[in-house]
């Protein structure tokens, strides 16, 4: 492929936000560096995003709502003439819609695919065979192609929020928006929760999903707000949230909340929480990692982690104080 395209300082750049929470913070070093470059970064997100984003620096910004089309969202972006996308979708779509001269992007699936040309300037990262490498390396390495310095050290600092940090707060979080088959059994959440409270722990307990809401039932000494999905302040307020692999604990980490992420199907060195305070607890099975929908067996990644193990790395983990 011919030389990437460049970015220069003072350049404005429109950039789709990728969907997911995971995705979106895992791109914010990334998004970061591109500011460190000196352009001037506007952001294309759903609107469920947009605190997300403003809280992190990114004053610039159009949200769309899950209902909005590509015509109705291209309509909102007169006058942007350089746009990223990350990853295919609507907002890509609406980038591709709205005509802008210059498009940025990598050359994957549904973006350089199709009747619609969707990059107009694709950039190549080629990834050198060895271990897995974490999917930040991803974001990482598009913006390096661009002119970005990415591995400096503020481009990964936790976002800092001015609320106090709770240090005997622990969120719990059972259930995962990536599926059942990525929760522990909610006895086993019962058992470290009346654990976490004999030490004298103030519990908070997210029930975004029916595991979360069987918790808060079965243990009803938990305090604070019943969460459906926290905020950045309510994670700001807790010093450790304990949650299944999910999205909240990349958020939690976005903040500077420890998080201990129980992992099951998933691979954490390709997609544990940004930090290296941050603990993983697992039971490595033969089949795992797993992407399939569902567990074809016997769920044996979460059935086999036992209480006493994330007890254990509990117990040896320090919160982090500041806020």
């Amino acid at each position: 492929m011919s030389d990437s395209p460049k970015l220069s300082p003072g350049d404005a750049l429109l950039v789709a936000a990728p969907a997911a929470w995971r995705e979106a913070c895992l791109s914010m070093p990334a998004m970061r560096a591109l500011k460190r470059l000196g352009v001037a970064v506007s952001v294309l997100c759903p609107e469920r995003q947009t605190g997300f984003w403003e809280a992190s620096g990114f004053s610039r910004m159009t949200g769309y709502s899950d209902r909005a089309s590509v015509r109705e969202i291209a309509g909102r972006l007169k006058g942007a003439t350089v746009s990223l996308a990350w990853e295919a979708g609507v907002a890509a779509d609406a980038l591709a819609k709205a005509g802008i001269p210059r498009r940025l992007g990598p050359p994957a699936k549904g973006l350089v695919s199709g009747l619609v040309k969707r990059l107009t300037e694709p950039v190549e990262v080629i990834e050198r065979p060895g271990p897995v490498q974490h999917r930040v390396r991803f974001y990482l390495g598009l913006v390096e192609k661009l002119g970005a310095q990415a591995m400096v050290a503020e481009n990964f600092a936790p976002l800092v929020t001015g609320v106090p940090r709770a240090m005997e707060r622990v969120l719990l979080v059972p259930d995962s928006d990536f599926g059942s088959h990525f929760e522990w059994p909610v006895e086993r959440w019962e058992a470290v929760a009346k654990d976490l409270l004999e030490r004298g722990k103030q519990l908070w307990i997210a029930t975004a999903g029916p595991k979360g809401a069987a918790l808060a039932k079965a243990v009803p000494e938990a305090t604070g707000v019943a969460l459906a999905f926290p905020g950045l302040d309510d994670l700001s307020s807790c010093a450790l949230c304990l949650a299944a692999d999910g999205s909240v604990p990349h958020l939690a980490a976005h903040v500077g909340t420890t998080c201990v992420v129980l992992f099951g199907p998933g691979e954490p060195e390709w997609m544990r929480p940004l930090g290296k305070q941050h603990v993983i607890v697992r039971r490595k099975v033969e089949c795992s990692p797993c992407h399939a929908p569902k567990c074809r067996m016997d769920l044996r990644c979460q059935n086999e982690l036992e209480v006493d193990e994330v007890l254990r790395v509990l117990n040896g983990v320090s919160p982090c104080k500041a806020t």
